[in-house]
């Protein structure tokens, strides 16, 4: 069996393990220790090494163990909590954790898909802030509703500095992306789609780089707007989606209440399963599986959109 590596990565210490019944050995996650261990994996050359993703803590050391060329992966930590529920491990320690990762790299074998390096890491950092301070601006107006005038006084030049930020950030993601004429011309063509502007563009050219590179069926599942099914025996339950990438969902589906209303194919397709009793996020969803599909052939043809 090839040999798979585990991480368990904390803000202070890495713990690993090579293979889950391997020694588990100890770090500090740190520039020199990290970079100490990138050359012990060049040496153990394993077939994965799985991390958990951390909210930030792991990327030094994936970015390093990407650099070396070595096959990272980064997982839900839910999806290994629950395989090691479901082996009997109750306990939980960063020991037992870094095991598990090996284990959940032999098991499962997870995808390995490229790491975000470089121009295509500041990118996506940089749609992911415009994302939290376009939240900001959202929870700042609620309150602004509701606030007292001496309140108001106080959000409002808020507003104007979260609003100016974001414009900036797009600006500069947008230059970004146009120094590249390969980017710069597809950002363009998505465009072509009634529904899709330059914010859900954006989202989707940078957080998915697989668009273009594979089938419906797998861009669907890898975004996460295709349903599961629920049945058991003769229940038959509602399918839901759920998982993915939430990022480009949810830029999704916002096209999707747009394109349901100014894109003749997509408000079709709508209004055929409003009318089939539908409800509508169901019809919303559908609408956005669709119209990645369409994303997707475009990316893949290069050709802008047909009606």
């Amino acid at each position: 069996m090839s040999l798979c590596v585990g991480i368990d990565v904390a803000k202070y210490t890495l713990e690993w393990a090579a293979g889950p019944t391997g020694k588990v050995e100890h770090t500090r996650n740190e520039p020199r220790p990290i970079a100490a261990l990138v050359r012990r994996m060049v040496v153990l050359d394993p077939e994965r090494i799985v991390i958990e993703s951390t909210g930030g803590y792991e990327r030094a050391l994936v970015l390093k163990l990407a650099e070396a060329g070595l096959p990272v992966v980064v997982v839900n930590p839910r999806r290994v909590r629950r395989l090691g529920e479901g082996m009997g491990f109750l306990a939980k320690t960063d020991a037992i954790d870094a095991r598990l990762l090996a284990l959940f790299g032999e098991k499962v074998e997870p995808p390995i898909r490229p790491i975000l390096q470089g121009t295509d890491r500041l990118l996506a950092d940089l749609v992911a802030r415009r994302r939290q301070l376009v939240g900001m601006i959202v929870a700042e107006k609620n309150r602004q509703e509701t606030a007292p005038a001496a309140v108001q006084r106080t959000i409002a030049p808020v507003l104007r500095t979260l609003q100016k930020l974001v414009r900036d950030l797009e600006q500069r993601i947008d230059t970004m992306l146009r120094r590249d004429p390969d980017r710069g011309e597809l950002l363009a063509l998505l465009q072509t789609v009634p529904g899709v502007g330059p914010a859900v563009a954006r989202t989707v050219l940078i957080d998915l780089p697989e668009l273009g590179h594979l089938g419906r069926r797998e861009i669907a599942s890898l975004v996460g707007v295709a349903p599961f099914a629920r049945d058991s025996g003769t229940f038959r339950g509602t399918r839901r989606i759920r998982g993915g990438r939430a990022s480009v969902r949810t830029a999704l589906y916002l096209a999707a209440m747009t394109a349901s209303r100014f894109n003749p194919a997509l408000a079709a397709l709508y209004q055929r399963l409003r009318q089939a009793g539908k409800p509508p996020k169901l019809a919303f969803i559908a609408v956005a599986r669709k119209l990645l599909t369409i994303l997707n052939a475009i990316a893949r043809e290069r050709t802008a959109w047909q009606a």
